[in-house]
């Protein structure tokens, strides 16, 4: 994360779209969580900032309450899909207080950990940190006591690094895009779900949306000859069993004919495939890994590339 010496701060986002039916295409509870874990540590290896779940069906689906029943189940991959994504990238010593038991989460112990910079050790030294506020009021009344899985009750900046004599550090609560944007840190990724393809697109969570849209299909122009304007906000979709023809049929508040009508670009990031099929969480590494150089290419001058 350092480029000569200074740190990798960056302005700009990075989100991954992809339907959460994915998951129909593994044959056993235990293969689902793992497929969802791969999904997990395709993007945090390329800094995504954002994974959106969307229901390629067109169901209305944007809570994470419910349980996936198997197979066939309409609606329901997406939120144990997302369920999973967010149970993986909370860190560990704070998943016990945000995930209770859940079915969806039987098999989580088989997934590799993402090992991202906010997942801290116990005795890890960093300016950040994720807490979780406790129920124990201060003893001058003022500020918060904060559980951020250390020895000694930590708050989420830590301002000073030199009181090993103390029981307390003390620190101030910053924005979560603080990390990325002034520490030079990754930071993990957010979670979001979307009814519909379009619900991609005009639910962003940033004001001005999306400034630059990359679609992925093996009916796209090459990538090895596309280039990325620079950008605030990257969004890059990748669709499910049938491609994202079937996300687009699916969705009634389209009427475009074609997907690369819905995207700045529309791109084949691996041409010449040997199998007939590139599946979804294998899509997400070459895709990503076929952008990384370009991306960094869009912001030559600035020290925010990564």
């Amino acid at each position: 994360y350092m480029i000569n010496g200074l740190r990798n701060c960056r302005a700009y986002t990075v989100s991954v779209a992809l339907p959460g039916s994915v998951l129909d295409n593994a044959q056993s509870p235990e293969l689902r969580t793992y497929l969802a874990g791969q999904i997990a540590r395709a993007c945090v290896v390329f800094n995504v900032d954002e994974i959106v779940v969307f229901d390629e069906q067109g169901d209305d689906v944007k809570s994470v309450e419910g349980e996936f029943k198997g197979v066939g189940k309409r609606g329901h991959a997406c939120i144990q899909l997302a369920r999973i994504l967010q149970y993986m990238e909370c860190p560990q010593y704070l998943r016990k207080w945000f995930f209770p038991v859940h079915k969806d989460l039987q098999y989580a112990g088989l997934l590799n950990p993402l090992d991202s910079p906010h997942h801290m050790r116990i005795d890890e030294e960093s300016e950040y940190r994720e807490g979780r506020v406790l129920n124990k009021p201060p003893k001058q009344g003022k500020g918060s006591l904060v559980n951020c899985g250390m020895r000694k009750v930590t708050l989420t900046q830590l301002k000073t690094q030199n009181q090993e004599s103390s029981r307390l550090y003390k620190g101030v609560v910053v924005a979560p895009h603080v990390p990325r944007t002034e520490g030079g840190f990754y930071w993990g990724y957010t979670v979001r779900l979307a009814s519909c393809l379009s619900s991609v697109f005009t639910e962003s969570p940033f004001k001005e949306g999306y400034d630059l849209t990359v679609g992925t299909s093996e009916r796209g122009s090459s990538v090895d000859q596309a280039t990325l304007s620079p950008f605030k906000h990257l969004l890059v979709v990748f669709g499910g069993l049938q491609g994202l023809e079937a996300s687009l049929d699916a969705d009634q508040n389209l009427d475009v004919t074609e997907p690369s009508d819905l995207f700045d670009l529309y791109l084949n990031t691996c041409p010449d495939q040997g199998s007939r099929t590139i599946r979804t969480e294998e899509a997400i590494l070459i895709s990503m890994a076929a952008l990384r150089q370009k991306i960094t290419a869009a912001f030559p001058d600035d020290s925010s590339s990564s």
